[in-house]
Order: structure tokens, then C-alpha cells, then sequence
């Protein structure tokens, strides 16, 4: 080749400028540097992040029966919510008392563009619905903090902790989490709150003559709130005075008068049982069952569940949650309460990561002693180099989009990984040849490297791009699936983009700096 050779394409003119720049070797280096620092910064998870859109909308109407309420405000407002833009199906159900109407967005929708249309749309339409109607209630949805990342239940060591006690330190621990960066929802399940419980002997109600709903008056009475005013006298004219809460302790309630009999004044402790307790009305109730020491124990328990921001890295905002438990754990000895952790997506998505990144290492080795027993050592050493550079690349590339590390995401690497090497080898294969062609002699493998790359640059390209346009087709998957292989649309086509730039970038180089003519 002549000195004054001008490349054709791309490729070649990719391989002229940096076979013998001073700064390629560092590039290398650096884009090394870059995807392991990616690997470690980005966020895991388990599955990629799906978006989902939609909410609910709940429209108090007291007093009036399910047949009205169908007719005067699921209808019209259904019909006006159908204007809002992106809503895929919305279904009305009208009970006695209330109207829900649960609206769903198309998958894909802005999140919070979606929420904020409903919202607008509600409060724009309320005027076409009834007076006397209470103020509708919007709730919205949110797949990133409605789905718990960490739940731990906590259960008495003995019997001497109520559940309500359970429940109240148990509080506690949900308080510190919810402290904690990028934790959005913490949420108790299966929790005893502390109340007076009045249990209605009906049977004692017949004998004094007296109805149960005299007795829910009485009740209700106790629930109006009283003032507690302290202070003086100002110039002995107004009195500022103070009243104590009326209930205090069980025995307030039992020596509540709920009507007159025969002369003699009927107590609530005549006809009921008063308990200090917890809501007994709910019939729920939550077990764990695990083994210690060899037996088999079975404990009531309160679980906390906890839910990260969207974007959070799932794997270190687990580990602190779980350090924080830790440094709680003398406490919760001492309180008598003990704790299992029963979910930790950070482990599974971690473990799913891990084992992905060893796949994708095995199979780097496996396709390195191919191109050994087909190429050359020289020649497989220098392809199985681009391979990291080009995962490297691929992953800060993803990360720039926003795009967590995820087994989807792996996946679609190490669907991709044969690609991969495919314009590295070509390139190589194509200066190997040229190694041996009757004017090589001629030629410097600078000049050979160069010419080689510029000659298999454009049916490469051709090549490669075609593929790229096959994974990008994904994009036209809809619904769920479409959304779960999201991350094979985005990180194939990268990375087979930036293995024709590394191929022609890098390859040339290592051949001039590693091969000789005699190779």
C-alpha cells in the first residue's frame, strides 16, 4: 500500500486515526475503568422497571342507594372521564353510600403526566355531578412504591408481649426506616392497635328492656372531644376553667349510665364486658411458623414491608435497611422481640446479576479458546480484549438512558455476545489474510491493519446494522411483554454499535502493537 492511501469508509479512517494515536492504549484503559464503575453504581433489580398508569376514583355520596348513585355519578362521570388522553379502559362500580370508578392508563403512559390529567379531569367535571356529594377521593397508582423491596416480621419471644405492645415498638422501627434515602413507603401489616372493647351480653339487653342501639348512642357520646382550657381568673370575672378527659381507664366506661330501670340507673358494666385490648373487630390474624433449635414454632407476628423510590439502586438500599435492623437488634432483645427477614429483593436481584455477569464471563473464556483453536492465540487474545471494552460501553450507555442493570438487561448481552465478536473477528480474519498476500512483503502491518479494516468496513456495517434493526423491532411490542423486553430493544442495538467502533478503533491497534508478518 502506498503511502498516501486514503480509506473509503468509516472503518478505515477509524483504524488510521487511532492505530498509532499516544492516547488509544489510555482509552482503553479508561473505558475498562468506566463500565466496571458502572456496573457497580447502577441499579439493580430483579426485573426492569415497568411503567404502569391509573388510579382511582372514590365519590362519597351518604344516604343514597347503589341504583341512584349508578345513574347520577358513575355514568356521567365516566363519560367525562373518558376525554382525558391515554385512558385504555375504566370501570365503574356503585355501592350504597359510595361510587369507584378505577381508571387504567395505556402501559407506557407517563406516570406522573397521567396522574396529574386525572386529577384535573376530576376536580374540572365535579360541578356535573349531584350536590350534597362528598369531596371525591383520588388515589393514584404507583408500581415502585405499591410493591415491597423488604419485609421483616417481627414476633413476641414470649408470651408476656401483648400484640398491641408488639405493634407500638414495632412503630418504632418503621420510623428509622422510613428515614432512611430513597425508602418511599414503609407499611404495617398485620398490626394490633390498642382500644377499649365493649362486648354486648344480648342476652342481658332483653332482661333491662334495653335496645343495642341506646347502647351505641351512649357510645358515641364518648367520642366527642371536650375542651381542656387551663388558666386564671382576669379581674374576678371571666373563669378560664379545664376538664379532664373523661375516660381514663376501663373503669370509666363501665360506670357509664346507659338508661334508668325500675328507678335504678343501668351501667354499662350491667349489660358489658370492658376490656383494655386491641381491635378484636378485626378477625384477621398473622402467623409465622419457623424452626429454632430443632422445633418447630408458630408465633403471631406484625410485618413491616418497606417500598424504595423509583431509580433507587435496590441492592445497597436493602443492605442499609437491614444494617439499621441490626443495630436495632439489642433493643428488640431486650423488648423481648424477635425478627426474620422474609423477603430481600437486593438478594435476588443482586444474585440474578452476579450470576448473569459470570455467564457472560464463562462465555467470553468459551469463545476465546474457539478463536484459539480456529485463529490463533495472538488473534483470539486480541478479540476476546474488545469484549469487555465493549460490554463496558454498553452499560455506561444504559446507564446514561436511565436503564438499571436487571437479568433482562444481562440477557439481552448475552444474547447478543456471539454478535458481539463478529466485526472483531472479521476484521482480524481480513488482516491476517492480508498478512499473507504476495505484496505484503511490500507493506508495513500499520499499512496492512489499515487497508484490511477500510476493505471489510462497509458489508460490516451493512451487516451489523441489519441485526440492529431486528432487535429494535422489539420497540413494537405492546402491553407488558413489550415493557419487559424493553431492555434487549435498547441494550442489543448498542452494543453491537459499539462493537463495529471498537472493532475498528481497537483491533487494528492491537494488531500493530502485538502481530508481526510471521504470524
Amino acid at each position: 500500500m502506498k503511502q498516501n492511501f486514503q480509506p473509503t469508509n468509516i472503518a478505515g479512517r477509524l483504524a488510521k486515526t487511532f492505530i498509532s494515536h499516544p492516547l488509544t492504549f489510555m482509552l482503553s484503559i479508561m473505558i475498562l475503568v468506566m463500565g466496571y464503575a458502572t456496573l457497580e453504581i447502577s441499579p439493580r433489580e430483579a426485573n426492569p422497571q415497568i411503567v404502569v398508569a391509573g388510579g382511582v376514583v372514590i365519590v362519597p355520596y351518604p344516604g343514597v342507594k347503589a341504583s341512584e348513585i349508578q345513574k347520577v355519578i358513575v355514568e356521567p362521570l365516566e363519560r367525562r372521564l373518558r376525554e382525558i388522553i391515554g385512558v385504555e379502559n375504566i370501570v365503574g362500580i356503585a355501592q350504597d353510600d359510595f361510587a369507584i370508578l378505577s381508571v387504567q392508563f395505556f402501559l407506557g403512559q407517563n406516570a406522573d403526566r397521567a396522574n396529574f390529567r386525572l386529577y384535573n379531569s376530576v376536580t374540572r367535571n365535579i360541578d356535573a355531578l349531584p350536590k350534597g356529594i362528598m369531596q371525591p377521593i383520588i388515589k393514584t397508582m404507583d408500581i415502585d412504591t405499591d410493591i415491597a423491596i423488604a419485609s421483616i416480621a417481627f414476633y413476641p419471644k414470649n408470651d408476656d408481649i401483648s400484640m398491641t405492645q408488639l405493634s407500638q415498638i414495632v412503630s418504632k422501627v418503621q420510623t428509622k426506616i422510613n428515614r432512611i434515602d430513597n425508602v418511599a413507603i414503609t407499611d404495617l401489616l398485620g398490626e394490633r392497635k390498642e382500644q377499649y372493647n365493649i362486648e354486648v351480653d344480648l342476652q342481658k339487653l332483653s332482661g333491662f328492656h334495653i335496645s343495642f342501639g341506646q347502647v351505641v348512642k351512649t357510645v358515641e357520646g364518648l367520642m366527642v372531644r371536650t375542651p381542656d382550657i387551663k388558666g386564671t381568673t382576669v379581674n374576678n370575672k371571666l373563669v378560664v376553667f379545664g376538664v379532664n378527659k373523661a375516660i381514663q381507664s376501663v373503669k370509666d366506661i363501665q360506670n357509664i349510665q346507659i338508661v334508668s330501670y325500675g328507678g335504678s340507673p343501668i351501667y354499662i358494666k350491667d349489660i358489658a364486658k370492658v376490656s383494655r385490648s386491641y381491635d378484636i373487630q378485626n378477625k384477621k390474624s398473622a402467623m409465622i411458623g419457623f424452626k429454632k433449635d430443632g422445633k418447630y414454632q408458630e408465633k403471631p407476628q406484625v410485618t413491616l414491608s418497606v417500598s424504595k423510590k423509583q431509580g433507587a439502586n435496590v441492592v445497597t438500599l436493602n443492605e442499609e435497611v437491614f444494617k439499621l435492623l441490626e443495630s436495632l437488634k439489642p433493643m428488640l432483645d431486650k423488648e423481648g422481640i424477635g425478627y426474620i427477614i422474609t423477603r430481600d429483593d437486593g438478594y435476588t436481584a443482586n444474585h440474578s446479576v452476579n450470576e448473569l455477569v459470570m455467564h457472560i464471563v464463562l462465555s467470553v473464556v468459551i469463545i476465546g479458546i474457539l478463536l484459539v483453536l480456529v485463529l490463533g492465540y495472538k488473534e483470539a487474545f486480541i478479540v476476546t480484549l474488545t469484549v469487555p471494552m465493549i460490554i463496558s460501553l454498553t452499560l455506561f450507555a444504559g446507564f446514561i438512558l436511565g436503564q438499571s442493570i436487571n437479568k433482562v438487561s444481562l440477557f439481552a448481552l448475552l444474547l447478543s455476545l456471539g454478535l458481539l465478536v463478529d466485526a472483531a473477528i472479521i476484521v482480524i480474519e481480513n488482516i491476517h489474510r492480508h498478512f499473507h498476500d504476495h505484496d505484503a512483503k511490500d507493506k508495513t502491518v500499520k499499512e496492512i491493519s489499515i487497508s484490511a479494516t477500510d476493505e471489510v468496513g462497509n458489508p460490516t456495517n451493512i451487516a451489523t446494522i441489519a441485526i440492529m434493526i431486528t432487535f429494535l423491532t422489539l420497540f413494537l411490542v405492546g402491553g407488558t411483554i413489550g415493557q419487559y423486553v424493553r431492555p434487549i430493544a435498547i441494550f442489543a442495538p448498542i452494543a453491537m454499535l459499539v462493537s463495529l467502533v471498537v472493532a475498528y478503533v481497537f483491533t487494528p491497534y492491537f494488531v500493530n502493537k502485538l502481530m508481526t508478518k510471521d504470524d
